[in-house]
């Protein structure tokens, strides 16, 4: 399952546990609920106060200041045009709300109550009577179908996401989404997370007497019905703040409780990152995290840390899978035969890699699904073996006969070994080797070298990508390296123009419908979608409908780890590094709770502003 409109930083890493038993029994199908998990029972019973991981007794006030890379044009997130602002969704709300200390589970934010039928073919939602928007006006079930029917009919990721519902009724507060098929268990979560915009303020008219239209970026700043508003005084692409609403409707539902303690949270801007660290250390803003190991080593020896004034530390992250990798685009014919790929993971020196550019801080990510239950491991057996007999014909063969892994580059001797095997898999792909003009050249059969731009939007990736540069000239592959803005990178990665990025993909312990838009054949040539690699496989594809429609969580993961299998042994990317764990610095003027949820580090929702460490180290400004 996607998680909620999240920052997602390249290069962090994620740790993973196997799924905590819940408590609460569910009522049966088709009886209203007050939660959903696709694990049945939850943690929380219906009249609960809290979540265990807040302090309900939390000051509020203070000022938080954070930052945000590149810039902003636009505050409509119904659109893919433009650059939205950070931090946007906190003025909206969602049906639910997700819990941090439990496994693919929601609480009812929006709606007070959901039911679905025995066979999830459709799901109902009992909107809050109390719910209402920042004008005072009620949020209502027109509210909610207007929504859903702006998001999937102009933004291609809500058009997929949203693709298997096939009607939307109202009856007073309750709203019915009818899905195109059955027994897709995720499909009540995902409606979920539908995040509801005002109607009758996009369709009315602005400041200057024009109607508004939602298809347009826009900086008018938008109503919404969350704790927090745009506050005045933004500057569009360098800073926004948002001011918390003290009359928000729901500040005493048992969601809210204990969250959205800062009178303000501030973004600033910064288009360079180095220029963002120096503007953290000189107390500019309060939290960073740190995605970078050379300066997790180096870079925090400066005198507010020395006295106390900034904390580091690091805290497990336990929710989600990841992989990260350089991808190559299988659109292009160099890019087709899996056997030149994996030559590019035998040549890739991890080894000297972290140890000169990470300060040893990083291990090899060996699956889809990194440090989670469902990563593959071994050879398969039981009914992950099952599920991967159905498509035999159709995989790798190393799928059964070998455990995935990452040729070792430790020592000079197995690099000339794995150069060696390199070139006879790109032998065997219709690459050869020659000498020109005293320098190797990799060639095809027409005589054409094989040239290769990675495309990159942050000039701290190009260390990386030279480094990994100098291996590929090794086997005679000319390799530039292309940084552009923002805007360009995610124009031309929408449009598949590229022949490798970095990129990422973040899993949760519940993985469903999102797979479809990473792996899926039909989102290969969508543009916007997030099949980076262009993979049009039917093995691929049968596997992402075996995970979606397992029956219960031992059956899920075995389908999990069989398609982990499958994109692994087909190369389609050279996966990166992780870490298990998040990095993170701030000054020392918040507090938290001494339980922090299991599953989110919880900043800035559930810490406060500590009046008393405030002083000692210096008020924001």
């Amino acid at each position: 399952m996607v998680q909620r409109l999240a920052v997602l930083c390249l290069a962090f890493s994620l740790g993973g546990t196997a799924v905590e038993a819940q408590t609460e029994p569910p009522p049966p199908a088709g009886e209203w609920k007050h939660a959903l998990s696709l694990f049945g029972s939850v943690k929380y019973p219906a009249d609960f106060k809290h979540f265990d991981y807040v302090n309900p007794n939390a000051p509020k006030g203070g000022l938080v200041r954070l930052s945000a890379p590149g810039g902003y044009d636009s505050f409509n997130i119904a659109i893919p045009r433009g650059v939205v602002a950070a931090g946007l969704t906190q003025i909206y709300e969602t049906l639910m709300v997700e819990s941090q200390d439990e496994v693919s589970t929601e609480y009812g934010l929006l709606a007070e109550a959901v039911k679905y039928t025995a066979d999830y073919s459709s799901v109902t939602y009992r909107l809050r009577p109390q719910a209402r928007w920042q004008d005072g006006k009620p949020l209502t079930v027109e509210d909610v179908v207007w929504s859903f029917d702006v998001l999937k009919n102009n933004s291609p990721f809500y058009a997929q996401y949203y693709r298997n519902v096939s009607k939307v009724e109202t009856s007073g507060n309750e709203v019915t989404f009818t899905f195109t098929e059955k027994g897709n268990r995720e499909l009540p979560q995902i409606i979920g997370q539908l995040i509801v915009m005002p109607k009758h303020w996009w369709t009315g008219t602005g400041p200057d007497r024009k109607p508004r239209d939602i298809l347009q970026t826009t900086l008018e700043p938008p109503l919404g019905s969350g704790p927090y508003r745009i506050k005045p005084g933004f500057q569009a692409g360098r800073t926004i703040s948002y001011e918390r609403v003290p009359d928000y409707w729901g500040k005493d539902l048992p969601v809210m409780a204990g969250t959205n303690n800062f009178d303000e949270i501030r973004y600033d801007y910064y288009r360079d990152s180095d220029v963002a660290l120096e503007a953290f250390k000189a107390g500019q803003y309060d939290f960073r995290v740190e995605s970078t190991a050379k300066n997790w080593a180096t870079a925090y020896d400066f005198p507010a840390r020395q006295q106390g004034k900034v904390v580091l530390d690091t805290y497990p992250i336990r929710n989600m899978g990841l992989m990260q990798g350089f991808v190559f685009n299988t659109r292009r014919e160099k890019f087709q035969d899996p056997r030149l790929r994996r030559a590019f993971d035998l040549v890739m020196n991890f080894e000297d890699m972290n140890k000169t550019l990470f300060f040893n801080q990083y291990k090899r990510i060996t699956s889809y699904f990194q440090n989670t239950e469902l990563a593959s491991s071994g050879l398969p057996q039981g009914k992950e073996l099952e599920i991967l007999n159905t498509v035999k014909d159709q995989v790798p063969p190393e799928v059964f006969t070998t455990a995935y892994f990452h040729p070792s580059n430790a020592d000079t001797n197995a690099q000339r070994e794995n150069l060696r095997e390199a070139v006879r898999l790109m032998g065997e792909a219709g690459w050869t080797v020659k000498n020109t003009g005293g320098k190797r050249v990799m060639t095809n059969a027409k005589g054409e070298p094989l040239t290769v731009e990675v495309l990159i939007d942050q000039p701290i990736f190009e260390r990386v990508v030279l480094f990994y540069k100098q291996a590929l000239d090794r086997l005679g592959i000319d390799v530039a390296v292309r940084t552009v803005d923002d805007a360009q990178y995610e124009n031309r990665v929408n449009a598949f123009d590229f022949d490798m990025i970095i990129a990422s993909w973040g899993e949760s312990l519940s993985p469903g419908n999102e797979q479809r838009e990473f792996w899926g054949s039909a989102a290969a040539d969508r543009e916007g979608s997030r099949n980076y690699a262009g993979i049009k496989n039917p093995a691929v594809d049968e596997l992402i409908e075996r995970l979606i429609y397992s029956t219960d969580r031992d059956d899920l993961v075995a389908a999990t780890r069989a398609l982990d299998r499958v994109l692994l042994w087909n190369n389609y990317v050279v996966p990166n590094w992780t870490l298990d764990k998040t990095r993170y610095a701030y000054w020392n003027r918040f507090s938290h709770p001494e339980k922090l949820p299991q599953y989110g580090l919880g900043f800035p929702d559930v810490w406060w502003y500590d009046e008393a460490k405030a002083a000692s180290v210096g008020r924001a400004q």
